[in-house]
């Protein structure tokens, strides 16, 4: 019984990317031994490959391209003038992936390699530093990327996958995320240091009913815990300003312009009163975020380990 032998695969001038990659990656190394050695045989035996797998995996490489790469003579071979115009080309993409696996190998290095980690602003100026150096104690040689953002942005790109981890709040509850509530912070009523409550010390949030508020804006999970607290206390707060960071916001207060609902700031600021809040309660909560499923590095399991044995103890003071 005869069977038809079906034509061997051809790169269309049209064809897709990912199909042509696909189809010459795996002669590419190949192709080079051979252009280095200008010998079959020795380029055989230097890749320690079996000959006839060399041999029939440059003539589909030249049967793919549609070219003839080498000119041969007997058991040696030499570049054609295409040939060397491929292997220059051939060289530098050997190059990168080699890069690029060195690359991925140092950042999955137990010792040393990288942690992608997200976090808030106001985490920024003292609690995150102060968390990479207590972790930096035992693991030394461990690199961080750090990104700075607010909580719906980090969430999307921790799903995207360029974020191993984010510190978050509220801390959130969504498909294909896993979340660990680590802490909570007290937000205070900052006001201006002339404001007819800055001698007081504490304060029902209700009693800033009538007052203009700055917050960021919507979107930040500190403007939203800002509106239930206030939905809570009995009003709608008349946001006059809305910023994207809490010490713009101070500043803004500073300068008599609102009222706002903030974290502790890092360094206390001139011209503003910090006020404890006494209904409701008003804190936030923070925890730490991961894609559901995800298969942590080294690093990045030794730093969630780290993170969530802060439970109750995140925040520095």
């Amino acid at each position: 019984m005869m069977h038809q032998q079906r034509p061997a695969a051809r790169l269309s001038p049209s064809g897709d990317t990912e199909d042509i990659v696909a189809l010459l990656a795996p002669r590419l190394a190949y192709f080079a031994g051979v252009a280095r050695t200008e010998h079959v045989t020795r380029a055989a035996q230097e890749m320690q490959v079996p000959q006839s797998t060399l041999s029939r995996a440059l003539v589909r490489l030249e049967e793919d391209l549609g070219v003839e790469l080498f000119a041969r003579r007997g058991r040696t071979v030499a570049l054609t003038p295409v040939g060397r115009t491929f292997l220059a080309a051939v060289e530098r993409a050997l190059a990168e992936i080699e890069r690029a696996a060195e690359e991925v190998r140092a950042d999955t290095d137990p010792a040393a390699g990288k942690v992608a980690f997200g976090f808030l602003h106001t985490m920024g100026a003292e609690t995150v530093p102060s968390l990479i150096h207590a972790f930096r104690a035992d693991h030394p040689r461990v690199r961080f990327s750090l990104v700075q953002n607010y909580g719906e942005a980090m969430l999307e790109r921790l799903r995207a996958g360029e974020l191993d981890l984010c510190l978050t709040s509220p801390v959130p509850d969504a498909p294909g995320l896993v979340a660990r509530r680590i802490d909570e912070q007290k937000l205070r009523l900052v006001v201006p240091a002339d404001h007819r409550l800055a001698g007081r010390k504490r304060i029902r949030l209700a009693e800033a009913a009538e007052e203009a508020f700055v917050t960021l804006e919507p979107g930040y999970g500190l403007r939203r815990i800002t509106d239930d607290l206030c939905r809570q206390a009995g009003f709608v707060p008349r946001v006059a300003f809305e910023g994207e960071e809490a010490e713009t916001l101070r500043g803004l207060v500073a300068a008599g312009l609102g009222v706002a609902l903030l974290p502790p700031p890092a360094v206390p600021r001139p011209g503003v009163v910090e006020l404890t809040v006494t209904a409701p309660r008003a804190v936030r909560e923070i925890g730490v975020a991961w894609l559901e499923g995800h298969v942590d590095t080294p690093p990045v399991a030794a730093f969630k380990k780290f993170l969530l044995s802060r439970r109750g103890r995140l925040l520095p003071g």
